[in-house]
């Protein structure tokens, strides 16, 4: 279900062919643009200790693959720009960082056993802090099924009609 608060992007409006006929506010015109991956060894860090250095390399690998996944549909369909580079790099990252969450749950379990007793693992806190950050980028991106029900994809032969020009 589409959300009634926020309004339709222009783009999406323009290549949807406006049905409603309403005026098209446009905003903000971002050029569209072909995003560079981010080198993500900046972002997970080398570390001296093997076993963290395992998880960083894990999670490098998991946010390139995301990437990749992510990267040539949203170039497609949201006509995502260089001003999105951040956006798409964090949703990047908490896939990663889910990843890593859930592999320490399935390694240590739900409950540890910690200097005051059992405890939940802090790692289904952090799990969930970032599922809910990444339905967030899901909605916002356009990569849920209910977010694309109303979204067409352009005519691979209209490249005349750009929004840009």
């Amino acid at each position: 279900m589409a959300d009634r608060y926020r309004p339709t992007p222009a783009f999406q409006r323009v290549r949807e062919g406006n049905p409603s006929k309403t005026a098209i506010k446009e905003g903000v015109i971002v050029p569209r643009a072909v995003l560079t991956e981010p080198d993500w060894s900046e972002v997970f860090k080398s570390s001296p200790d093997p076993a963290v250095e395992a998880a960083n390399a894990r999670c490098r690998d998991m946010a390139s693959e995301e990437w990749r996944r992510v990267v040539p549909v949203l170039e497609v369909t949201a006509g995502i720009g260089e001003v999105d580079h951040a956006t798409v790099k964090d949703l990047c990252v908490c896939v990663a960082r889910i990843d890593q969450a859930e592999r320490d749950l399935s390694e240590r379990g739900l409950m540890v056993t910690a200097e005051r007793g059992t405890v939940k693992n802090g790692a289904a806190t952090i799990a969930a802090q970032y599922r809910t950050q990444l339905s967030r980028y899901i909605r916002e991106l356009g990569l849920s099924p209910s977010s694309r029900t109303a979204i067409t994809a352009p005519d691979p032969e209209d490249d005349e009609s750009d929004i840009w020009d």
